[in-house]
C-alpha cells in the first residue's frame, strides 16, 4: 500500500497559501523540453521468479565473479571482510536501531558508536571523531564548511589531488555560500604543488588528500605547516583510510581536521555504496564539528551510560544555529568499521597495509618490466598511476569482454593525462592474477 500522507484537501490549502493553482505549477520552472510528457515506458510487470531470472541476466553482464580480473580503486576498495564483521553487523539490534534520541533505551547503538569513535580518534591521531557522515565526499564538505566558521574567512584551497567527485561535492556545498574554491595543481613527482598559496590572504582552510588520488603519499607535515603560517586550518582528506595502518597519520602531522571515507573498513563495496564517511578534529574545534558526538557518563546511581554529548544538526536544535543539515550518520555502517578494526587490532592493520603496498610494488615493478612507464616518482600505497605502452588502447576492449580491467583511465578527469591508468592492488589480488595482467600487457 503506498503511504500518502496528505488528503485531497490538505493539498489545496497547502497550494492556496503558496499561491500555485496545481502541483504541476510546481514543476513550472523545469523547462518543458527536460520534463516527461506521458506515462514511463516501462515493460510489463514480473512475478517473483521471473524478476529474479531478469536480474540474474543483468548480474551475468558485469564484469565480476571468479574469473573476472579487476584494478580498480579510485575511492572504493576491495578488501577481505573477516565473516565476524559480517556476522555481528548483520544482528538485528543494530540492522532495525535508528537515531539514539532516548539513552535509557538505546544504549548498545550508542555504545557501538562511542567504540567507533575512540577506534578512528586513534587511527587518525585526532582528539575527537564525529558519529560518521554520508561518505567522504560529504565529509570534506562539511569540514571545509566547518573551516569558514571557525576562521570567519571565506575562501578554500583545494588540491587537484583530492578525489575528482569529492571535489565536485565541495564546490556543490561551497558555491551557494559565497565561499571561493581555489585549486592547487600538482607537480611532476604527482604531490601537491602548495606553491599558489604564497600571499593568498582570507584563506579559511586548505585540503590536501594523502595518499592521493594518483596513490602518491604527500608531504602534510608541510601542508600543516604552510596552512597554519596563513591561518587556515589544514582538512587531511583520503579514500583509503588502510595507508594509516603503515604511514604516518594526519593527526601526528599537524592537520587540524582529517575527514574522508571509511568504506575500506568491512563495508563491502556494493557497485558504489554506502560508504561511510569519517570526520575526526581536535578538541578546540569540538563544538564547531558537524553532526553528533556520543559520550561516557555515570547515571545517578554511577553505573557508566552513554548519552548524546553533542547533537548540532538541524533536527535538535534551531536550523539556523546548525552545523550540519546531514541528519543521518550511517551508525550501522560506523559499527561494521568498529567490528572491523576491533578484528584486526593495531598489529592486523599494520600487516595488512604492508601486504597492501607490498603487492602493489611487485605489480608496478612487472608492469615496468613488460614496457610500462610509471610517470610519478613519489611514494605511493596501494595504487599508481601507469602509462601503459603504444597500442594498448586497441587491446582494451577484448580484456574488458574476458572481465580483465587494467584500471581506470584517467582521461575524463585529467586529460593531460591522456592515456593513463590508474591501477589498484589490495590483499585480494593474488600473484597469479597480477602476473596475468602483465602477460597481457606485455603480449
Amino acid at each position: 500500500m503506498r503511504y500518502l500522507p496528505h488528503t485531497a484537501e490538505d493539498i489545496e490549502k497547502m497550494l492556496r497559501v503558496i499561491g500555485a493553482g496545481s502541483i504541476d505549477d510546481l514543476f513550472s520552472t523545469v523547462p518543458t523540453d527536460s520534463r516527461m510528457d506521458g506515462p514511463l515506458h516501462l515493460p510489463p510487470p514480473l512475478n517473483e521468479w521471473a524478476l529474479n531470472d531478469h536480474m540474474d541476466s543483468l548480474a551475468s553482464r558485469q564484469a565480476t565473479g571468479p574469473r573476472a580480473n579487476i584494478f580498480l580503486g579510485a575511492g572504493r576498495y576491495e578488501h577481505h571482510i573477516p565473516a565476524v564483521v559480517t556476522n555481528l553487523a548483520s544482528r538485528s539490534e543494530f540492522v532495525t536501531s535508528y537515531t539514539p534520541y532516548q539513552p535509557e533505551i538505546s544504549q548498545g547503538t550508542l555504545q557501538a558508536i562511542y567504540e567507533y569513535q575512540t577506534l578512528i580518534s586513534r587511527l587518525l591521531g585526532m582528539d575527537v571523531t564525529t558519529a560518521s557522515h554520508y561518505d567522504g565526499s560529504t565529509a570534506l564538505a562539511e569540514s571545509l564548511l566547518m573551516a569558514v566558521r571557525v576562521t570567519k574567512r571565506t575562501k578554500v584551497a583545494v588540491s587537484r589531488l583530492i578525489h575528482p567527485l569529492y571535489r565536485s561535492v565541495v564546490k556543490t556545498y561551497l558555491t551557494p555560500t559565497g565561499c571561493e574554491v581555489v585549486d592547487l595543481p600538482y607537480k611532476d613527482d604527482g604531490t601537491t604543488d602548495l606553491g599558489p598559496l604564497d600571499g593568498l590572504d582570507g584563506l579559511a582552510g586548505v585540503a590536501v588528500q594523502s595518499p592521493n588520488f594518483f596513490g602518491c603519499i604527500e608531504d602534510l607535515d608541510s601542508t600543516a605547516a604552510v596552512s597554519h603560517d596563513l591561518g587556515a586550518l589544514f582538512a587531511a582528506a583520503f579514500t583509503e583510510p588502510m595507508a594509516y595502518g603503515l604511514i604516518k597519520n594526519p593527526g601526528s602531522q599537524g592537520a587540524d581536521i582529517a575527514c574522508g571515507e571509511g568504506q575500506s573498513f568491512g563495508i563491502p563495496m556494493n557497485f558504489g555504496g554506502p560508504g561511510l564517511g569519517i570526520l575526526a578534529g581536535r578538541a578546540k574545534f569540538m563544538r564547531s564539528l558537524p553532526g553528533r558526538l556520543v559520550g561516557k557518563t555515570t547515571d545517578i546511581e554511577g553505573r557508566r551510560g552513554f548519552v548524546l554529548t553533542l547533537a548540532t544538526r538541524e533536527q535538535h536544535i534551531r536550523r539556523e544555529k546548525a552545523t550540519s543539515n546531514i541528519c543521518t550518520n550511517n551508525s550501522l555502517c560506523a559499527l561494521t568499521a568498529a567490528v572491523y578494526l576491533a578484528c584486526l587490532g593495531s598489529t592486523g592493520m599494520r600487516e595488512l597495509a604492508l601486504l597492501n603496498r607490498d603487492k602493489a610494488e611487485y605489480l608496478k615493478a612487472a608492469l615496468v618490466e613488460a614496457g610500462c612507464t610509471i610517470p610519478f616518482t613519489a611514494h605511493t600505497f596501494n595504487e599508481f598511476v601507469v602509462k601503459f605502452p603504444a597500442g594498448f588502447d586497441e587491446k582494451l576492449p577484448a580484456l574488458l569482454e574476458k572481465g580483465t580491467v587494467p584500471g581506470l583511465a584517467l582521461d575524463d578527469y585529467y586529460p593531460e593525462l591522456s592515456g593513463h591508468h590508474l591501477v589498484c592492488v589490495t590483499e585480494t589480488k593474488t600473484r597469479s592474477r597480477m602476473d596475468e595482467l602483465v602477460k597481457e600487457v606485455a603480449s
